[in-house]
Order: structure tokens, then sequence, then C-alpha cells
């Protein structure tokens, strides 16, 4: 497991910047001034992102259903920030690059494989594939607890896969629980640890050997 360091300010930047964006959109969601339905322009729907409105593969990720599922979301956001936060240290833009990659994995991985699924809000699928990813840098550097993040976020997944989420977070979030963004989103973390890490080193590398 990543050990804790005072050198991450940096992508704390981001998170904050994240947690802010959620925030913002969820009093807008609210409708308070009765002018701007952010859900209804915002959200992941399969048929409208079908009609070209492709923005919310990534915004559908920012909105949620109601105060717990934001509180929720976040709260796990921090955590595995927390959890992982050595790997980020001094590294905003590959974590920002991260993040957007991850949303946009996700919403593109709920539409290929997932049509039946026609509408979709909340986090919760970015941070399986934040903590998938983490678990796999843990394993690269050596933190043999890697392997059991790992193995717990599979565990957890197929779980819910064959069997279906927790009744009561439903009732809590108001909402079905999509176990399949889930699914996505570990898919995604192993995207990105397995092709685009490498990718970006390598395109490093060769930019250092050509200076």
């Amino acid at each position: 497991m990543a050990r804790r360091s005072r050198n991450s300010a940096s992508a704390y930047y981001f998170a904050i910047l994240v947690s802010i964006t959620c925030c913002v959109f969820f009093v807008l969601s609210m409708n308070p001034l009765g002018t701007i339905d952010v859900d209804n322009l915002l959200s992941y729907r399969y048929d409208n992102i079908a009609q070209g409105e492709y923005w919310r593969i990534i915004t559908g990720n920012l909105l949620h259903t109601n105060l717990w599922h934001l509180l929720m979301n976040l709260a796990g956001f921090w955590v595995i920030l927390f959890l992982h936060e050595s790997h980020y240290k001094g590294h905003i833009s590959q974590f920002a690059s991260l993040f957007i990659s991850l949303c946009v994995l996700e919403g593109l991985g709920l539409y290929w494989f997932f049509p039946e699924l026609k509408g979709y809000v909340g986090l919760s699928g970015l941070l399986h594939g934040l903590f998938t990813f983490g678990a796999l840098l843990d394993i690269r550097k050596g933190y043999n607890s890697g392997y059991l993040l790992l193995l717990g976020v599979f565990a957890k997944v197929g779980y819910e896969m064959y069997f279906g989420a927790s009744e009561s977070v439903s009732a809590i979030i108001n909402a079905r629980v999509a176990t399949e963004s889930h699914f996505i989103g570990v898919l995604g973390g192993l995207f990105c640890g397995f092709i685009w890490l490498p990718l970006t080193r390598f395109f490093k590398h060769q930019k250092l050997q050509n200076q």
C-alpha cells in the first residue's frame, strides 16, 4: 500500500476542483433558479449520446441522484486518493489526464457494452477504475498489498454482477445501483494500467531521447 507523502498537494488541487464541480452540478440539478435543467442537459443518456450529444459520456460521471449519493461518492474519491497519494505527488497533469481518461472509458464502455442501460449518473464507476489503477501502481512499486486490493475489487464487482448490489444502497441513493458501471470502471482501470500508462512512459522516453 502506498505510504503517505507530504508532497502530493498538486493532486489535491485537481481533486478539490472535481469535488467543487460535483457540488455545483448537484446544486444546479435542484434547479433553484428554475432556469437550468442540469440533469436533462448533462446526465449520461444512451439515446441522446446516439444522437450526437457526446459530452454526456464525461459529464454524466459528475452528476448525482441525491445528497447521499454525492457525499458517498466524494468520500470514496478522497479515500482512494489518500490511499494512493504517493503515486500522484507532483503530477497534477497526469492525475487529471487519468481522471478524464477514466471518465471517457466509463462512458464509452457503458455505451458500447451495455446499451440497455439508458441512463446513468455518478462517480462510482470511475472510482472503481481509480482504485484498480492504484492497486496496479502498488504492485508495480512492489507493495504486496496491491494484489489484495486488486483481488478485493475483482471479488466485489464479480459478486455484484452475479447477485446484484445492496438494496439498502439503492434505497439511500434513490436509484438502482448500476453494477455495470463498476464492471466497466474496473476494466477502465486495467486498461489505463496495462496500456495507457506504458504508452505515456514510452512517448516521454522518446521525447527525452530526441532532445
